[in-house]
């Protein structure tokens, strides 16, 4: 029976280019970014199923973006949706790193940690189960080119960001991928990726997948 596979995540997951400046927009076709690259090394046995919205955040409704980037209360309609889910992969906590936010490391997982309790309290995997969850830690930004300004001071903080999250992957119980030790953000921006890197990451994802045996 064919599995399905739900990518919840920001603008690194919707496949953005890294942006030569503000006004510029870029979308890697879907053989391209990570996801798709997932979806073909696991092979036909699985559906992929992408809600990747440029800016989501993990709890916050954005003052400047919209209230809608808030990842919380669409989540649990969403999954709802694609049901029965047998894996969600959740890769958010970028945006919460924009100077407009002012967290710290800590605060972001446990912000993270409020959408790994909807993913693993639901009813949405098969048989009413919940699905299985493989956290993602995004990668540490540079604080480069035009999103300089607006990561302003997360260069430093981020580099602890993948410590706070597998204390939550541990405290769950969860499956777990650090990005930072597979590729890094583009100096263009500091922030997304070069298409070599969603190939990259795309089938180191698929290898974690694969040692989860759903």
């Amino acid at each position: 029976m064919e599995k399905t596979v739900l990518v919840y995540g920001d603008s690194n997951s919707h496949g953005t280019k890294p942006l030569p400046d503000l006004q510029t927009r870029g979308r890697y076709a879907r053989a391209d970014r990570w996801p798709g690259v997932m979806a073909t090394k696991l092979g036909p046995g699985w559906h992929l199923v992408e809600e990747a919205l440029p800016g989501r955040t993990t709890v916050h409704p954005d003052p400047v973006s919209g209230h809608h980037k808030n990842g919380l209360p669409v989540l649990p309609a969403i999954l709802e949706s694609h049901a029965p889910v047998d894996l969600v992969i959740l890769m958010l906590g970028t945006n919460d790193m924009k100077a407009r936010f002012g967290l710290p490391p800590v605060e972001i997982a446990i912000c993270v940690e409020q959408l790994v309790r909807v993913i693993r309290q639901s009813v949405t995997g098969p048989g009413g189960a919940p699905p299985a969850l493989l956290l993602v830690c995004p990668p540490p930004v540079l604080e480069a080119g035009c999103l300089a300004e607006i990561y302003a001071g997360a260069a430093p903080k981020s580099q602890s960001l993948a410590e706070a999250y597998a204390g939550v992957a541990e405290r769950w119980g969860l499956a777990f991928l650090d990005v930072g030790q597979v590729i890094a953000p583009s100096p263009v921006d500091g922030v997304h990726f070069e298409m070599e890197d969603h190939h990259k990451l795309g089938l180191a994802i698929a290898v974690a997948v694969q040692a989860m045996e759903i």
